[in-house]
């Protein structure tokens, strides 16, 4: 009975921290960070740890967490404000459209989005991308609202799933998954959703037909017709007078530092031990990895600036990492309260209970969090913090665990999403229908194509 009771309280513990949560962040002006310290000190208290060991084990999940993940993010924002400043993001995304062809540009912008959303944050992304949406939607005749759709999607799902983005660099860290391995999956498992999503952009374009006015103030909205789409012949010129750095150049800060992660993924993998091993593991760190890609930029791309501007656009890029920061170590505080209180493994025994399979366990947990919040970094870090875990209690394939849980984050994009009004914003969306049509169907069919294939892919593991 006695065990009973103890297991109850623990869960009570922890219904009761995240309800406070939502509270805290939905209803009152007390920031996302502040209600999650708040959060795990009403969970480790009610969940039965005494209070000094309660602040131990915020202070020590706080300092943990951001010690693994703090200085991967701070080189990412980095590297990412160079790219946004030298024109590197815009280059990469002309070279996508020359390689994929005319008559293509939705899958372009998607392709450009999913590359660029890996150093850069989505938003950024999208603000910075968007005119080119806008160019291409003049030229081609193609509506703004499907191509500026296209673009956000794969910005979307590379900043939820794939690191070093701080969202799944965070979930990989609290669910102890290799840095590699969590780079692997996140683009196997969102190639078939940014397909799906795309295909829906497209269609949606001819439903929502905007292009730009001559102006260029606003947008003309009239019926969709199919002698609107003209053949774009001009990207060469607006190429040529952009005067953008190299696509190599371009590309290089990105793909090195993934290149060299996954050479040390499969070095640890197949146990090689010679002296190309040692320097491919010592390169493939993630940090080390990042610096070489941040080094890339500030003496490839940077060369064209002053030290007084390149620094500027990195401090600017700091300025907005640095609550992002406080975001990560507050949920590996409530982290380790779940852990060291024992609530942790008695969820896992709940779950069990009630029969629920536990690779949902953390989609739906980040899915609420979503909803309530807005925030996909959020929804990540709180839904791999309190599954966590059921990875060794009911023996879930952590990979599998940390791409539920970035499915959920993905899923619902509306009113209390940053994200959601900035393309609403950009693309001259005001109706309520349209909006929903837009970015809030493209999150739920991305969530759901990818949990699919996330449970399929369990299914055939099990």
């Amino acid at each position: 009975m006695e065990t009973a009771v103890s297991t109850n309280q623990m869960l009570l513990g922890l219904a009761v921290g995240i309800a406070l949560l939502l509270i805290l962040a939905m209803k009152t002006r007390v920031h996302v960070f502040v209600a999650l310290i708040i959060s795990s000190l009403v969970t480790g208290l009610i969940g039965g740890l005494p209070f000094a060991e309660v602040i131990s084990s915020v202070t020590s999940g706080f300092g943990s967490t951001l010690g693994s993940t703090g200085i991967i993010i701070g080189l990412g924002v980095m590297m990412g404000a160079i790219l946004e400043k030298s024109g590197a993001a815009e280059q990469m995304a002309f070279s996508i459209i020359k390689l994929i062809g005319k008559g293509k540009e939705e899958w372009a912008l998607a392709i450009t989005g999913y590359v660029v959303a890996i150093p850069v944050f989505a938003d950024s992304g999208l603000v910075i991308l968007t005119p080119l949406a806008k160019s291409l939607s003049r030229l081609t005749g193609k509506s703004v609202v499907g191509l500026g759709l296209a673009l956000a999607t794969g910005l979307q799902l590379t900043h939820t799933f794939v690191p070093p983005t701080p969202g799944p660099l965070a979930v990989a860290g609290i669910l102890d998954v290799d840095m590699g391995l969590m780079i692997l999956w996140g683009l196997v498992m969102t190639a078939p959703t940014l397909i799906m999503s795309t295909l829906y952009s497209k269609w949606l374009g001819k439903k929502i037909y905007m292009v730009p006015n001559e102006e260029g103030t606003g947008f003309d909205r009239k019926e969709f017709k199919e002698e609107y789409i003209k053949s774009i012949k001009n990207v060469e010129q607006i190429y040529k007078e952009k005067k953008l750095p190299g696509t190599f150049l371009s590309f290089a800060p990105i793909i090195v530092p993934l290149i060299l992660i996954l050479s040390n993924t499969v070095v640890s993998f197949f146990e090689f031990k010679d002296t190309l091993a040692s320097i491919l593991t010592t390169l493939g760190h993630p940090v080390i990895a990042l610096i070489v890609g941040l080094l890339i930029a500030l003496y490839g791309l940077g060369l064209r600036f002053s030290d007084e501007e390149l620094n500027k656009a990195i401090d600017e890029g700091i300025k907005s990492t640095g609550m992002i920061l406080f975001i990560t170590g507050a949920g590996g505080a409530l982290g380790y309260v779940v852990r060291d209180a024992g609530i942790g493994e008695a969820l896992g025994k709940a779950v069990l209970n009630l029969g629920i399979p536990g690779i949902l366990v953390p989609f739906v947990i980040a899915a609420l969090m979503r909803i309530s919040l807005g925030s996909a970094t959020v929804a990540l870090i709180t839904s791999a913090t309190l599954t966590a875990p059921l990875v060794t209690q009911i023996g879930l394939n952590p990979s599998l665990v940390a791409m539920s849980t970035c499915a959920g984050a993905v899923s619902f994009s509306y009113f209390n999403d940053s994200g959601f009004w900035v393309f609403n914003g950009l693309y001259g969306l005001k109706d309520v229908k349209d909006q929903f049509l837009a970015k809030t169907m493209v999150s739920f069919i991305g969530a759901f194509s990818a949990l699919s294939l996330v449970l399929i892919i369990n299914a055939i593991m099990s």
